[in-house]
């Protein structure tokens, strides 16, 4: 039997989602059916899981262990860590490119192993880094390490017990920035911080800014639009004006401002402000109208 305390990262949402990350590799039609048999009890009652749980309920899984670790996603070798009365075990992550397991160990590796790594902020909920070039912000198969690993490795390292959280929350983060690009980078700590952060980013309560060196001469600054268009197999993008209103096609609509800073005869260094952010929209853009970043291959 296992025995989970709800905590502030886990409160909130409903049941059922608790479940699903709990155990992973668990259907839909099991989860339901244990949920009928009460063998998933919530504070000792049975449940439809619909439920939203608050901080301080328990829920029991009673399953042998051999069923446990089959739908946990991991063999219970040894004692799992505990966080306060809850029993948590850590499970498969689910990356941009499909599922696979991640150990402590990696987020070790990933902590000791990766340098260059600035922590500008942090309180009980947020942390913001600095990323230097050539890092990953998230890794994009088994095995990369990334801006994400080390931030859950220092986390494991400031606070050993946190592990225990690891099984229904990932301390995530909720920018993302291309692997040659250095700068700022928001990380949720807790559930509320995580959940904040995205409020703000799908609002645009954030503003993003880029520096960045390109070909020519820049004087003025300005604001362009345009429709960004991405050819998957090539990884390459085209931009095209935007079109007449009414009309339709493929891409995506684009917006990029920027500012001089400092201009030579050839060379200018711009702040460039994104309004939207698509994949290599700067680059793009800029080449497009004749001004190419310096070191773009």
């Amino acid at each position: 039997m296992q025995s989970i305390i709800i905590g502030a990262n886990q409160a909130g949402q409903r049941l059922d989602k608790f479940l699903h990350k709990y155990l992973p590799l668990a259907g839909n039609g099991f989860l339901y059916r244990m949920l009928r048999r009460k063998n998933i009890l919530l504070n000792g009652k049975k449940a439809e899981g619909r439920e939203i749980l608050s901080i301080g309920d328990e829920i029991k899984v009673f399953f042998s262990d051999a069923t446990f670790a089959l739908f946990s996603g991991r063999e219970q070798t040894e004692a799992p860590p505990k966080t306060g009365h809850e029993t948590a075990v850590p499970v498969p992550h689910t990356g941009r490119n499909g599922r696979y397991a991640v150990s402590l160990k990696e987020y070790e590796a990933a902590y000791t192993g990766l340098s260059g790594i600035g922590i500008l902020y942090e309180n009980e909920d947020f942390l913001i880094l600095n990323k230097p070039c050539g890092m990953l912000t998230q890794k994009a198969a088994a095995g990369d390490l990334s801006l994400n690993e080390w931030m859950i490795g220092y986390l494991l390292a400031e606070n050993p017990d946190f592990a225990g959280d690891l099984t229904t929350f990932r301390p995530s983060v909720c920018n993302r920035l291309d692997r040659n690009t250095s700068g700022i980078v928001l990380c949720g700590k807790s559930l509320a911080g995580s959940q904040y952060l995205s409020r703000c980013i799908k609002e645009r309560k954030i503003r993003k800014f880029y520096r960045t060196i390109c070909a020519g001469a820049l004087s003025a600054g300005a604001s362009m639009e345009g429709q960004l268009v991405k050819d998957e197999a090539r990884n390459r993008v085209t931009i095209s004006k935007v079109q007449a209103s009414g009309a339709s096609g493929e891409g995506a609509s684009i917006h990029t401002v920027y500012s001089p800073i400092a201009v030579t005869e050839n060379y200018t260094l711009l702040e460039v402000e994104l309004i939207t952010g698509k994949t290599h929209q700067i680059r793009a853009h800029l080449a497009s109208v004749g001004h190419p970043l310096i070191g773009d291959y």
